[in-house]
């Protein structure tokens, strides 16, 4: 409640904003806190996902309105935010009710309180002409190669061949990748087993080694190795943190 606290001085002038936000067609807006929990969206987002009330999205997250690779990305974007950047005028797939996606162009920022610090993300998307998004287009090339990430994350996955699904050389490829996701792909991956082991570690009682082999690592000890590199505690400590705050909230390290 405390993100609550801190957004009340500024309740009067963000309600106004609000009522106009509802008016604009075709636009998302949303708020959320740093665990990436939703806690304020206008209309048009309630419309894309064939939703009658605020109450029916706040406190979810993008893994419960979207598909599992587009809301990867949506929260590596928001670890970004988070860490002070911001995303500006992104072309990128945005679920919609019926788990199809558009294209889209999102933008997202820092939200601040009243003493200057980070206390969640604030950001808004629209639908752009999907004939500007040819097949040959770094955005469709992306998207294929996320959604296969997202299908096969702990397969061993070379650049060489996320290239040729993209239909460029390793080398333009591992440029337009850095280019659209401020990592490599080899970042990224690690980055996206080590979220999907986080879930596993607060949902089930599953052994250390089983998650690491599960989610592409070699074994328990680089498993570790690798989650303490990124969250700076083991995952046998994680694990007692039910609210996983700290994978959640903390970015991930490169």
């Amino acid at each position: 409640m405390e993100f609550f606290r801190d957004l009340q001085p500024l309740e009067p002038v963000a309600s106004g904003i609000a009522g106009l936000l509802d008016q604009i067609e075709g636009v998302q807006c949303w708020i959320k806190d740093r665990e990436g929990r939703y806690s304020w969206v206008n209309r048009g987002f309630l419309l894309n996902y064939a939703l009658e009330r605020i109450e029916q999205v706040v406190g979810r997250t993008d893994h419960d309105l979207s598909p599992p690779h587009l809301a990867d990305q949506y929260q590596a974007d928001d670890e970004r935010v988070l860490s002070g950047e911001r995303v500006d005028g992104r072309i990128e797939l945005v679920g919609r009710f019926d788990r199809t996606a558009v294209w889209s162009l999102t933008t997202k920022k820092p939200l601040h309180d009243a003493r200057g610090r980070i206390i969640g993300t604030v950001g808004m998307t629209r639908v752009v002409d999907a004939d500007a998004v040819h097949a040959g287009s770094e955005d469709a090339a992306l998207g294929l190669v996320l959604v296969h990430m997202r299908k096969h994350f702990a397969e061993p996955l070379s650049n060489a061949k996320l290239a040729r699904m993209a239909g460029r050389s390793v080398r333009a490829f591992e440029r337009m990748f850095r280019r659209q996701m401020q990592a490599t792909p080899q970042q990224f991956l690690r980055r996206l087993r080590l979220r999907l082991a986080c879930r596993e570690l607060t949902a089930t009682r599953r052994s250390l080694a089983a998650i690491a082999v599960d989610h592409g690592f070699c074994d328990q000890s680089h498993f570790v190795r690798e989650f303490r590199r990124a969250f700076g505690i083991p995952p046998g400590e994680y694990r007692k943190r039910p609210d996983g705050t700290v994978g959640r909230s903390a970015p991930l390290k490169r």
